[in-house]
């Protein structure tokens, strides 16, 4: 899952995949969220096995104040519109287990109490929560932690900030959705934006008349800012950039490197990973 999505806020110029070895086949499909996830199937023997891809596209950048959310959904709680709560029903449900409901205690001290709270506002004041007050630690081993895990932690990666916020907003009974994708780093010497040389995860809110709106917890990010979108799921176990196994011994995997590079040039953003 490498290809950006094609919207009206990043338009794809050209793509590539490079493997080596070569594949016998591959095959491109929309997945059931409509990411373009590419499928591919090997024969024989070899010593690496490689992905190299390179994407150009054009990237705008939606400013979070100047989104329009309906009058109606300004101050928090509002009800979804009937037909779209039907549709956005399995992101609003709660995935993880939280018996003594921590996230949403945590969550609900942003709540004002005796006076409308403002669903922006709410919202921008939990993602910079997460971007004030936990660490964030990158981690190579597989999946993702638990909200409640890292809650009590107070640490995590982006896809655990990500996790965690969308549980956070689902508790408040909002919309919220997994995005896996890159970053854009303008300094990676001593730059203070986390998550660069490698895929990124942030999550998105579904917010009337704003539609979904990109809240990136671990940068503090609210917009699509620096962000660029490769898919959308659920679920972050449904958005895993790379996946797939060998036939061969345990002790064949020797180690795996990832490498996200994202420049920029006078009418468009290149990526190479």
């Amino acid at each position: 899952m490498f290809r950006p999505r094609d919207s009206f806020d990043q338009t794809l110029l050209s793509s590539d995949l490079d493997i080596y070895p070569k594949p016998e086949y591959v095959r491109w499909i929309h997945d059931v969220f409509g990411n373009c996830v590419a499928r591919v199937g090997f024969t024989g023997f070899a010593r690496e096995l490689r992905f190299e891809t390179n994407i150009r596209l054009e990237h705008t950048q939606q400013v979070a104040m100047d989104l329009q959310i309906n009058e109606e959904a300004l101050t928090y709680p509002f009800a979804y519109d009937t037909d779209e709560g039907f549709d956005l029903e399995r992101t609003i449900h709660r995935h993880y287990p939280d018996a003594g409901d921590e996230v949403g205690k945590w969550t609900r001290q942003f709540v004002r109490i005796g006076q409308p709270t403002e669903t922006g506002h709410l919202l921008m004041t939990l993602c910079y929560a997460i971007h004030e007050s936990f660490i964030y630690a990158r981690r190579l081993e597989h999946g993702t932690q638990s909200p409640l895990e890292t809650l009590q932690l107070r640490r995590g990666t982006c896809r655990d900030f990500a996790l965690l916020m969308m549980e956070a907003a689902r508790s408040l009974g909002l919309a919220a959705r997994f995005v896996t994708g890159y970053i854009y780093v303008p300094d990676r010497d001593g730059s203070s934006v986390l998550g660069g040389g490698s895929t990124h995860a942030w999550c998105q809110i579904y917010l009337p008349g704003a539609g979904w709106v990109e809240f990136d917890p671990t940068n503090g990010i609210v917009g699509n800012r620096d962000l660029i979108r490769v898919g959308v799921a659920r679920d972050p176990k449904q958005a895993v950039p790379l996946s797939g196994s060998y036939d061969g011994e345990a002790c064949d995997f020797d180690d795996m490197s990832v490498q996200v590079n994202v420049t920029t040039s006078d009418t468009s953003t290149e990526l190479h990973g």
